[in-house]
């Protein structure tokens, strides 16, 4: 087939798809699920999902099983939104005693109902550092709640929490509002800090939180002792609210978008390289089956029939549990499995193909059976094993998601399969996670049936007969 009738063919095949309305369809979301692919890094929350996916030092910011932030609309408190302050205001300066400080402020605007969960602060330190965790509320009282004094002879990274560190300093501003017939029931381990840093100040604070909203001014302190070895860098500033993300995270703190982004490609990949290698190895097989029919034909018909009859997903279930799954080895056995698919359909269409008059003609002038098959037969037959390719990536996605799900699939990369399989073990059904469950199980119905959409179509183009029925 030159390039010129590949072009008219295309364009005959493109005004016949464009009249089928879920084919259409089907394109389009094929499309959008190409770029997100084509832009998952600008579109991903977290840059090292990919590879840090079972990472918990990378997530531990983040609150365990919140809901998604949209959740608030249908919410009558209003929760705090996990957020990232990572730009503040540096300044450098120096006291009447000559001593020198670098502060780093960041203003965070409290506008909800509820507390955050914590507040968490990041810098990079390196020297004798003294060092000092202020804020100001709304209300004008500045409480010093963390104070400590680190040393470390190259830049390390240091970690601050409000809930784990500062339960000492917030249980002394309690005490100086609540009445003391209050205080003895509770203890400075068994606050939760936040709920009295954002809480006013009055008594009965302990008992019942009423939030006190506005600005909030968290300064990080260093005084700066030898000025050749100090250095303080990266400084930032985490909410973590009781609701996070567009999808909610998981019990690992894990950010459900970010594992639906990076699985995408996954999915895509496996769906259509295990479809294409395949169809394209059923479609030789039925060509040459039908070519050279005879006591051949018989022979690979015995082998297309052992493998038709045998079921995949016991049998993926089986190898993955005696062999170290992997992503290449599961698609190996699927396609070992996939390629009867398209047999009988080519085989019976070569049947024809073989005996027209210029296969005749081939034979007369000297063409051999590989120019006969790859040249004149496979060119005219691969273009209808198009709409196999689309509907068996459906199956090749399921049958990947159902294998994670069991606990067999390959745990170095993020698919949907292992989403799901991690919601099972976190029992995330009994515990109303459905943020947890649906967007990784409705992603792997919209891909099966944007492929469906596209097969079904081109098999009504490719296919006349189909669309009489």
């Amino acid at each position: 087939m030159k390039l010129k009738d590949l072009g008219f063919w295309f364009r005959d095949f493109w005004a016949e798809f464009r009249r089928e309305g879920s084919g259409l369809v089907g394109l389009a979301l094929l499309i959008l699920f190409l770029l997100v692919t084509i832009f998952e890094n600008p579109l991903l929350p977290f840059k090292e999902a990919n590879t840090r996916w079972r990472d918990i030092t990378y997530w531990q910011d983040n609150p365990i099983n919140a809901p998604p932030v949209w959740s608030n609309l249908f919410a009558a408190k209003k929760a705090a939104r996990t957020a990232n302050l990572d730009r503040g205001t540096r300044q450098e300066l120096t006291n009447e005693e000559g001593e020198t400080f670098v502060t780093e402020s960041f203003i965070y605007h409290f506008k909800a109902d509820k507390a955050p969960l914590d507040i968490i602060v990041h810098s990079t330190l390196a020297g004798s550092v003294p060092l000092t965790v202020e804020v100001q509320r709304p209300d004008g009282t500045t409480l010093q709640i963390s104070q400590r004094y680190v040393e470390y002879d190259s830049p390390t990274p240091v970690r601050f929490s409000v809930n784990n560190d500062s339960k000492d300093s917030l249980f002394a501003f309690l005490k100086l509002h609540e009445a003391q017939a209050n205080l003895s029931r509770i203890s400075s381990g068994s606050i939760r800090s936040t709920e009295i840093l954002f809480n006013k100040a009055r008594e009965g604070m302990a008992a019942s939180f009423e939030a006190l909203k506005g600005d909030y001014r968290f300064t990080i302190k260093a005084q700066v002792l030898n000025r050749e070895q100090f250095s303080m860098d990266d400084t930032r500033l985490v909410v973590t609210g009781s609701v996070s993300g567009l999808l909610g995270t998981d019990n690992m703190k894990r950010d459900i978008f970010s594992g639906l982004v990076a699985g995408l490609k996954w999915a895509l990949f496996i769906g259509l390289f295990t479809s294409a290698v395949s169809v394209l190895i059923g479609v030789f097989y039925g060509i040459m089956s039908a070519y050279f029919g005879g006591i051949v034909d018989t022979i690979m018909q015995f082998i297309y029939q052992i493998f038709v009859s045998i079921p995949l997903l016991p049998v993926l279930i089986v190898v993955s549990a005696v062999f170290k799954p992997s992503i290449w080895f599961l698609i190996g056995v699927m396609v070992i499995f996939f390629w009867p698919g398209s047999v009988m359909t080519v085989r019976s269409m070569a049947f024809q193909i073989k005996e027209e008059t210029y296969i005749e003609a081939a034979r007369a002038l000297g063409a051999g059976h590989r120019r006969i098959i790859f040249n004149h037969m496979a060119p005219l037959l691969i273009p209808y094993s198009f709409a196999s390719m689309a509907l068996s990536v459906p199956s090749a996605i399921v049958y990947e998601s159902s294998v994670s799900l069991l606990g067999l699939g390959d745990a170095s990369i993020v698919t949907w399969g292992q989403i799901l399989h991690d919601a099972m073990l976190g029992n995330a059904i009994l515990n109303g996670l459905w943020w947890w469950v649906i967007p990784p199980g409705l992603a792997i119905a919209i891909m099966g049936m944007t492929f469906a959409f596209l097969g079904f179509a081109m098999d009504r183009i490719l296919h006349p007969k189909l669309r009489t029925r």
